[in-house]
């Protein structure tokens, strides 16, 4: 259980990182921040991040093997970044309509996927 929790508030930790890293890209485009300073939109990023937070640092307690969790610090690393990435494309795919998912995209993705499997690995 410990572990689903963990990777929800992975996955809603980092819809707000996404949007807080990229955001403003989306609202250049819609012609809404485009005469704000770089100061505002660096706050306004901010703004969103602490959300993230609000959401990161949980999982990280619940999941860590070092609070009581079933993850390795390795493990929940790797789970993190195969989240982002999952999240971003997501993203991408339905918020950023022109940006193209390519093969090459799809072929690291893959990658990373198999990064979680081989963290998870015990071997013989």
């Amino acid at each position: 259980m410990k572990g689903l929790l963990t990777v929800g508030l992975l996955v809603v930790s980092n819809i707000f990182m996404t949007f807080a890293w990229y955001g403003n890209l989306k609202l250049s485009e819609m012609k809404i921040s485009t005469d704000w300073p770089l100061i505002a939109i660096i706050l306004f990023s901010w703004g969103i991040a602490l959300f993230e937070y609000m959401f990161m640092v949980p999982a990280n307690r619940i999941g860590s093997q070092i609070t009581g969790g079933p993850f390795t610090l390795m493990q929940l690393k790797v789970i993190q970044e195969a989240v982002s990435l999952t999240v971003f494309t997501l993203i991408v795919a339905l918020v950023f309509k022109g940006e193209p998912i390519r093969w090459n995209n799809i072929v690291s993705f893959v990658l990373i996927i198999l990064a979680v499997f081989f963290s998870f690995y015990k071997g013989k």
